[in-house]
């Protein structure tokens, strides 16, 4: 550990742990923290208190000349001013500065040496410097002896409510983001991936500044770095699944960016869901959750302190974080070369997008605007019927500029580098979820397969009369795959049926569009549903 004075950001507190070892973190979370312990496996097992998750509807970015006509704002991006975020800070540190120690973690942002951001985190509970030190990418020594000032700075003051009275305060809780100031302030939230999603925040906007491309998606390659390929898809739709791939390196599971000179992942740590992990479904997961991981608000079971993956009795959110390197065939350092396939991954639960489908770039800038999927019974409180869900660029909270900001670099990288984008629907096929059945996980895999390996490029397609995409009516060499399932309408036993959802659904893709159309081309525009 290293001495560090904090006076310059405001701190006086006299104990100061600066990247303090997995072991201290892991002895200072039992002795000092309510409920901390360590399970059977040797992972962290902490707790977040009343939040469990995230809370979107409490984020404020300062509206800042330098910054807020690069700003989309509205739901995703709500204001605060200047004065207001200086409240903010002089909470949290007034709150940190009553603490008998501190915990000062600092890694980096990027894999990339060219575009890689120094972070800084200041935070009270050893939980919280565990999780970042697992998180951010971890400086050698050497690094750490040169890191100097960070680029960027998070102080983490969770445990201490915002100022309710505060203008435009909506709760106790408050993420408040300056892009001028280079800083970030928690205040009334101790779940630790908001400190995760604001450094992923501050590359969404640093990143397009410099006309690279940041993305919420997993990556992985072939063994040479070569031949990689990106997957977007939001919860639910198999991102993590597919990405796990044995005959691939990962090269990140959650936040990249795509440069002049290839991919790189952002972070030196995965944040899995826990919820029914088993090894059986997820080995490489489930192995990695040891010695230096956290897992966050899982039910631990007496004798042996084993984790109950299956009791959601504190949350259906579970996590584990861990580091990359736990993963046996991640690729590090974590880059790889020019993605030759992007492939969007929706469950579709009324059983009318195809399997797979090949996009324009037209066609890809729509859907991955819209960023489409659904939720089926059961997955949430008084969800008793199929729904659709749509998350721009499939990562909305997270994004500071217009969708149509990313989307115009994505097409702008897909048209320089030649890669092919790819609609893949692992969800339902012959009907919606209750009537038809889920597309088998082995086909999902054969069809991602055929990807990789460039057999779908020049296969046979047919227009989707409803969507307007290429769907692959044949997978060469995969025999598996039933062409039946190709074309949906196919699959359906009730025609009139299928041609009511089909129409159903393509209807709330225009609807759901007509909030980004002033962002985009009259090309784009025209990429949707032909008929809705």
């Amino acid at each position: 550990m290293q001495t560090l004075d904090l006076s310059a950001h405001g701190l006086t507190v006299s104990e100061v742990l600066h990247n303090a070892p997995e072991p201290v973190l892991y002895e200072h979370a039992v002795r000092f923290e309510a409920g901390s312990r360590i399970s059977s496996t040797g992972a962290l097992v902490a707790y977040s208190g009343a939040k469990t998750g995230r809370s979107p509807a409490d984020k404020r970015l300062v509206r800042h000349p330098d910054s807020e006509s690069h700003v989309w704002w509205g739901k995703v991006n709500r204001p605060m001013e200047i004065d207001s975020f200086a409240k903010a800070r002089e909470r949290a540190l007034d709150y940190l500065n009553t603490r008998e120690r501190l915990y000062v973690v600092d890694g980096f942002a990027g894999w990339h040496p060219l575009h890689q951001l120094k972070i800084r985190v200041i935070c009270s509970r050893p939980y919280h410097a565990l999780f970042m030190r697992t998180m951010l990418i971890r400086p050698s020594p050497e690094q750490l002896r040169t890191f100097g000032e960070p680029d960027f700075t998070i102080l983490n003051a969770g445990a201490f409510p915002a100022a309710r009275l505060e203008e435009g305060s909506t709760s106790k809780t408050r993420i408040a983001l300056s892009f001028e100031e280079k800083q970030m302030v928690l205040l009334g939230t101790e779940y630790a991936g908001e400190m995760k999603k604001g450094v992923f925040t501050l590359m969404n906007y640093l990143m397009p500044r410099e006309g690279l491309l940041s993305m919420h998606c997993s990556a992985t390659a072939d063994a040479s770095g070569k031949s990689a390929s990106i997957l977007f898809g939001l919860s639910g739709t198999g991102k993590t699944t597919l990405s796990a791939d044995p005959k691939r390196h990962l090269i990140g599971d959650d936040e990249h960016v795509w440069a002049d000179d290839g991919i790189f992942n952002i972070e030196g740590g995965c944040y899995a869901k826990a919820i029914d992990l088993s090894p059986e479904t997820e080995p490489e997961i489930f192995q990695a959750l040891r010695f230096g991981s956290v897992l966050e608000n899982v039910v631990l079971k007496e004798p042996g302190r084993r984790v109950d993956f299956h009791d959601t009795s504190i949350t259906q959110n579970t996590r584990g974080a861990y580091p990359i390197e736990f993963i046996p065939n991640a690729r590090i350092p974590c880059l790889a070369d020019h993605p030759s396939d992007i492939i969007f991954l929706t469950c579709d639960a009324f059983g009318v997008l195809p399997p797979v489908s090949r996009l324009s770039a037209e066609q890809a800038m729509y859907h991955f605007i819209s960023g489409y999927t659904s939720k089926v019974p059961g997955t949430e409180e008084g969800v008793t019927e199929p729904s659709t869900t749509f998350s721009a660029c499939f990562g909305a909270p997270f994004l500071v500029w217009h969708p149509g900001k990313y989307a115009e670099l994505l097409a702008e990288k897909m048209r320089t580098h030649r890669a092919h984008v790819w609609m893949v629907n692992t969800g339902w096929t012959g009907g919606s979820n209750g009537v038809g059945t889920r597309i088998k996980l082995s086909h999902t895999r054969a069809i991602v397969d055929a990807i990789h390996a460039g057999v779908l490029a020049h296969a046979p397609t047919a227009k989707d009369p409803y969507f307007g995409i290429e769907a692959v009516t044949y997978v060469p060499n995969v025999p598996n795959v039933p062409e039946q399932i190709l074309v949906p309408k196919n699959a359906w036993k009730d025609p009139a049926a299928y041609h009511a959802t089909a129409s159903k659904l393509a209807s709330a893709f225009t609807a759901n569009f007509k909030q980004f159309e002033s962002g985009v081309s009259a090309e784009v525009r025209a990429a949707g549903p032909p008929r809705a």
